[in-house]
């Protein structure tokens, strides 16, 4: 690479050119200049040979505009910084100067003897420096341009990776989002089955509490009509009985009553017998009691039956027995077969049964006459449901 060249002293004034040329230039000075025109000279070359060789093209004439100084450029950026800034624009060239254009041909002389060459003139420093700064600013700004193509890169590389996290992550948040909401909609299908099992149960046992209520009340009411029932039976049970002990009584006093009626009458007969047979023979006294004997005797076998026969078609009963329980009822009459009176004598157990009987017995009136024409003043006759 080559040297740096030392800048060119700063142009001076009119007034100090024009002193100095007034002045005879020293030899000290004289050497000096010359030493460093030479140093200068043989870096210019140094240079030039080495653009050429970097360049390999053809060298161009360069022409320039004198600067008071140097620019000084600043220095690059780190290069850790992401967005470096972008270098100043190298200076545009200054144009090529149009070539003359060739003069007229002239008439042609003798040829002269060829000059000998001429040595090429040696660039200035002033172009040498332009040319070096030049070539730094162009390698700076493919430097800067190599660092910010880079950046373009890393920056769309990032841009990239961003963009693809970000989607990973979308991605991974739309499936938790999925999951999430699978597993509320199974919670909600879970939440909904057990309500919906636990209403069932709900109902069932509704209807069950329901069923066994309406059992306890079926059940109550069931007792109490059985205990009304009971109380009915018990009640009408003892109804009847008074009613047949208050029956019995005014049937007894009735059947007094009768039988003191017929002694009297009886005994008014047996007086009348007695006065219209005084003046006969060996009295009538006999026939009169053999009369009575004769009805206070037994029935014959069958009569009991005519009885049952002549009474069982007033018998108003409806209820279902098991068995066939016997009832049996003492009958009195009158001589001409009227009954004047009736009592149970032995119950059936079964109380509706008995006041069946006693009421057929009442509405019967008056009993068949026994074959012998007669009808017993007292008779016991016993009366089954199911004969």
């Amino acid at each position: 690479m080559a040297r740096p060249v030392p800048p060119a002293p700063a142009p001076r004034g009119p007034a100090a050119a024009g002193s100095e040329n007034l002045r005879p230039p020293s030899a000290d000075r004289l050497g000096r200049g010359a030493a460093i025109a030479a140093a200068v000279h043989v870096g210019l070359i140094a240079a030039l040979a080495l653009g050429v060789s970097w360049h390999a093209q053809e060298p161009t004439p360069v022409s320039a505009e004198l600067w008071s100084s140097v620019p000084q450029v600043a220095a690059p950026p780190a290069a850790g910084e992401p967005t470096p800034a972008p270098p100043p624009p190298p200076p545009a060239p200054a144009p090529t100067p149009a070539p003359p254009p060739p003069p007229p041909p002239a008439p042609r002389p003798a040829p002269p003897p060829p000059p000998p060459p001429k040595a090429a003139a040696a660039p200035s420093p002033r172009d040498a420096q332009i040319a070096l700064e030049r070539e730094r600013r162009e390698r700076e700004r493919e430097r800067q341009e190599e660092l910010e193509a880079k950046a373009r890169a890393e920056k769309l590389a990032k841009e990239k990776a961003d963009k693809l996290a970000k989607e990973k992550a979308e991605k991974v948040e739309q499936e938790r989002q999925a999951r999430l909401k699978e597993q509320r909609e199974a919670e909600k299908r879970e939440a909904r089955a057990k309500a919906e099992a636990e209403e069932k149960r709900a109902k069932v046992a509704e209807a069950e509490k329901r069923a066994k209520a309406e059992e306890a009340e079926k059940r109550a009411k069931a007792a109490k009509a059985e205990e009304a029932e009971k109380r009915a039976k018990a009640e009408a049970k003892a109804k009847a009985e008074a009613d047949e002990k208050r029956a019995r009584a005014a049937e007894d006093k009735r059947q007094q009553e009768v039988a003191a009626k017929l002694r009297e009458q009886q005994l008014a007969r047996m007086m009348g017998q007695v006065g219209g047979s005084a003046g006969s023979p060996g009295g009538q006294g006999a026939p009169g009691s053999s009369g009575k004997a004769d009805r206070d005797s037994g029935p014959s076998a069958a009569y009991a039956g005519r009885i049952v026969a002549r009474v069982k078609p007033n018998i108003v009963f409806g209820d279902e027995v098991s068995g066939n329980p016997k009832a049996e009822v003492e009958v009195r009459t009158a001589p001409d077969g009227t009954i004047i009176g009736r009592r149970l004598v032995r119950s059936s157990g079964i109380p509706e049964w008995d006041q069946a009987v006693l009421r057929a017995v009442d509405r019967t009136g008056v009993l068949p006459r026994d074959t012998d024409g007669r009808v017993p003043s007292a008779i016991v006759i016993g009366f089954r449901p199911n004969d």
